[in-house]
């Protein structure tokens, strides 16, 4: 199932790594540019702060003034974000002695703290229309001639400036992370692709091993994925060699049971010979009924025992087959009419397409008035041949009787010797089909075309 996909596990994995890898960067990198635009900001409050310091005067009535005032002119505009005040140590509220003309009739309320001369201070405090303020306070010593007394000395920025810049910030950000985390969802998409290319590879040797195509899926893959072809060439090996043991074993039980059926005929003969007829058709039966189950098991141990890449030209053995039973009394009675495509290979060892072969056409020799039609097309990914005669044909619920598992496909009216047939062609994937044709039965096998040859259009056979 798709939602198994183990590529699709990873690159959600992967997905999601990146886009919280990318999260965590942009908080981080949103951290650091505000603490870099918080830093620019105290920068330039200390060149004001520093003008401010070096502008302080004594007027003729010995009042402390600002003599020259601040370039910037939002210190000018009314709760404009931009402050200074002067003020003296001990007073943290009430009327500063000076202060600009943005602070209007505010007070920036400095914390009590102790400063030594020349040391800043850096402040976030409330200020004026809910303003959250960046404030930068240093104490200074007046000299002589200004009186020589202390003052504390602020100057203050409306943060929301700050903040907007890192806002802006972030919306440029965004749109740049966005476009990186695609970037490297593509990036590991495309890794992932390469990545998992041998396990494809892998796929698809398998399944040419299972076609028939190959024998083994070799060496050449990566480190990482070489053992687990090694292991299974080596499962293959060892099926392939316990296969063998089987055959051998089967072959030989097969042979072994020859001998004593042999005997049981004879005693048969014998018991004919003297007479009793019953005895010995009841011994002939039992006897045929136990060579036709020792033929089944050694042409199914045969099938078993051939090479995976076995295959063959369908039309060639078709018409091997024809000519000789073309050449029996049944057949030499009949016409027969050939609608073989040549060169079609089907994936089955010859020998085992001719004994399929060679039952399915005796039959219809047998069965048949007058004609016997032969045919191999290909259909699809399969190559058919096709075998009717013009006999009397069979019902249909016999047909589906004679194709149930387990049924006996040589009893019946219509005298079909199926059983090996049907297990050789089930064997190398293929399928037997029956069809009535009333009059005549149409027997149409059906094998997987073998591995190299181009595709063809899909289509019924000619019967």
């Amino acid at each position: 199932m798709r939602r198994r996909s183990l590529r699709l596990r990873l690159a959600a994995a992967g997905a999601l790594a990146v886009v919280a890898a990318l999260a965590l960067a942009g908080f981080a990198l949103s951290l650091l540019f505000e603490t870099h635009v918080e830093r620019r900001a105290v920068a330039e409050l200390s060149v004001h702060l520093d003008q401010l310091v070096a502008g302080l005067e004594r007027d003729a009535a010995g009042r402390l003034v600002a003599a020259r005032p601040l370039a910037d002119p939002r210190f000018a505009t009314p709760l404009s974000g931009l402050y200074w005040q002067v003020s003296e140590p001990e007073a943290s509220a009430g009327e500063p002695l000076l202060a600009s003309r943005s602070l209007w009739d505010e007070v920036l309320r400095l914390p009590q703290d102790e400063l030594s001369d020349g040391m800043l201070h850096v402040h976030r405090l409330p200020g004026p229309a809910g303003q959250r303020l960046l404030v930068l306070e240093r104490r200074v010593s007046l000299p002589a001639r200004l009186g020589g007394t202390a003052m504390r000395v602020a100057v203050a920025l409306d943060r929301a400036e700050l903040e907007q810049a890192v806002q802006a910030f972030l919306r440029d950000l965004a749109a740049y992370l966005g476009l990186l985390a695609l970037a490297l969802i593509l990036a590991g998409w495309l890794q992932l692709a390469v990545g998992l290319r041998p396990l494809r590879r892998v796929g698809r040797r398998v399944a040419a091993v299972r076609s028939g195509a190959a024998a083994r899926l070799g060496d050449d893959f990566p480190t990482e994925v070489l053992p687990l072809a090694v292991e299974v060439d080596s499962l293959i090996a060892a099926r392939e060699a316990e296969v063998a043991r089987a055959g051998a074993r089967a072959a030989d039980l097969a042979h072994g049971l020859k001998t004593p059926l042999q005997a049981l005929i004879g005693e048969a003969a014998r018991l004919r010979a003297r007479g009793e007829t019953a005895a010995a058709d009841g011994i002939e039966e039992i006897a045929a009924a136990m060579r036709r189950n020792v033929d089944r098991e050694l042409a199914r141990t045969r099938s078993a025992l051939r090479a995976p890449a076995a295959s063959c030209d369908a039309a060639a053995v078709l018409a091997r087959v024809a000519a000789v039973v073309a050449r029996t009394p049944e057949g030499s009675r009949l016409a027969w009419r050939s609608d073989a495509e040549a060169g079609l290979r089907a994936r089955i060892d010859a020998d085992d397409l001719t004994e399929v072969l060679g039952a399915l056409v005796e039959n219809a020799a047998r069965h048949a008035r007058s004609e016997i039609a032969l045919a191999v097309a290909r259909v699809g990914e399969a190559v058919v041949v096709t075998i009717r005669d013009d006999g009397p044909g069979i019902a249909a619920d016999q047909l589906d009787r004679l194709l149930d598992r387990g049924a006996r496909l040589e009893s019946g009216g219509h005298g079909l010797g199926l059983a090996i047939a049907r297990e050789l062609v089930e064997a190398a994937g293929g399928a037997l089909g029956l069809a009535d044709g009333r009059p005549g039965l149409e027997v149409r096998v059906s094998l997987p075309a073998a591995p190299g040859q181009g595709a063809q259009p899909s289509g019924r056979p000619p019967a």
